[in-house]
């Protein structure tokens, strides 16, 4: 794949559209041009191929975009689904949890994630399982560079986890301890953490006139961030039991999209 670096001295090129949202002069342009390529590429990955095919998709109608997000050193990282998609309930929040970054929740890494439900009403949270993945992924900070696409967010299809993701400084796992986990060893810190994500997926739905939204965020410093918001993808009927919903990217980043940059495959 070849791809010029946009440069010119009469446009604005990607060293200058960067350090416009703060993102450091050092190294910027060869870190972030090598991790924007890594994301236009993952278009080609076999997992991305094989779902589009799957829903009449043809390869060369996909135009991705690169979403540059500033990172969170998350905790923990969650999902939440606003209409239960286990039993379609809209009368209960579904939730997923994760330490580290959201990686682990969304990519091929052994072991589950919290999961539970609330009850909208009585905001009283059941937990479904406990986690216990073997691994957590950090990074020293950075920026993470995520697809953005014309496949994602369609309706019943829900294509934003077929790209990969990079960071600009890359990422490490480490072994998880659970003996000192907060959550699973504070009964007040767990009941307040779960309430506290039903909340966060109460007022987005609100804001979105009741419709189901599928939330991405993270807790870090004692703090929840909401990461991104989407519309819940209606997910069919089946006779197989679910196992997990979180299909979806949910890397932690700041409030707000740092910036966009359309760098379409001509």
């Amino acid at each position: 794949m070849k791809l010029k670096l946009p440069l010119t001295p009469k446009g604005k090129g990607l060293q200058e559209a960067l350090m416009k949202f703060g993102i450091p002069e050092t190294d910027i342009a060869h870190k972030a041009w090598i991790a924007m390529k890594r994301v236009l590429a993952s278009k080609y990955n076999e997992r991305a191929y094989i779902a589009t095919k799957k829903v009449g998709i043809s390869i060369d109608d996909i135009r991705m975009a690169v979403l540059v997000q500033k990172i969170i050193p998350a905790e923990y990282a969650f999902v939440i689904h606003t209409k239960n998609p286990i039993n379609n309930s809209v009368d209960e929040i579904y939730a997923e949890v994760v330490r580290g970054l959201g990686e682990t929740l969304v990519g091929r890494y052994a072991g589950q994630a919290l999961s539970f439900v609330v009850n909208k009403k009585t905001l009283e949270p059941k937990i479904l399982s406990i986690f216990n993945k073997s691994v957590g992924i950090r990074t020293a900070g950075g920026y993470m560079f995520r697809s953005d696409s014309n496949t994602e967010d369609l309706e019943g299809f829900a294509g934003a986890g077929l790209f990969d993701s990079f960071p600009s400084e890359g990422s490490e796992t480490f072994d998880l301890q659970y003996e000192t986990d907060q959550i699973l060893g504070d009964a007040s810190f767990r009941d307040f953490f779960m309430k506290q994500i039903a909340k966060i997926g109460l007022c987005i739905e609100k804001i979105y006139e009741g419709m189901p939204q599928d939330i991405e965020g993270c807790f870090a410093q004692k703090a929840f961030y909401v990461v991104q918001t989407r519309p819940q993808v209606q997910l069919r009927q089946s006779n197989i039991p679910p196992v997990s919903y979180t299909h979806l990217r949910a890397h932690e980043t700041l409030r707000y999209l740092v910036c966009r940059l359309l760098l379409e495959k001509k």
